[in-house]
C-alpha cells in the first residue's frame, strides 16, 4: 500500500516536530524534571507518532491503492492502537 507523494512533505514536517519533542524529553530527563511532566510529554509524543501513522494510512486509503487489502489495513490500524 503506497501513500501519495504529496503526503511526504506533511509527514516529514510532523516527524521533524517529533524529533524536537524527543530531544526535549531527553533534556527533561537529564535535568531531572518531575516524572509527571516527563510522562505527560511522552504521552504527547506517542500521540503525535500515532497521528503520523494514521495520516499515512488515510492518505493511502484516499489514494485508493488497488493493492490495498482490507485485512492488511486492519492489521496496520491495530499496530497503531
Amino acid at each position: 500500500m503506497q501513500f501519495p507523494e504529496d503526503t511526504s512533505e506533511d509527514v516529514i514536517k510532523r516527524l521533524r516536530r517529533l524529533e524536537g519533542q524527543i530531544r526535549g524529553l531527553q533534556r527533561m530527563v537529564e535535568e531531572r524534571d518531575a516524572c509527571r511532566d516527563i510522562v505527560t510529554q511522552l504521552a504527547a509524543a506517542k500521540g503525535a507518532l500515532d497521528r503520523v501513522g494514521f495520516r499515512l494510512m488515510a492518505a493511502a486509503m484516499a489514494n485508493q491503492d488497488p493493492e490495498a487489502d482490507p485485512a492488511e489495513l486492519e492489521k496496520l490500524f491495530l499496530k497503531l492502537s
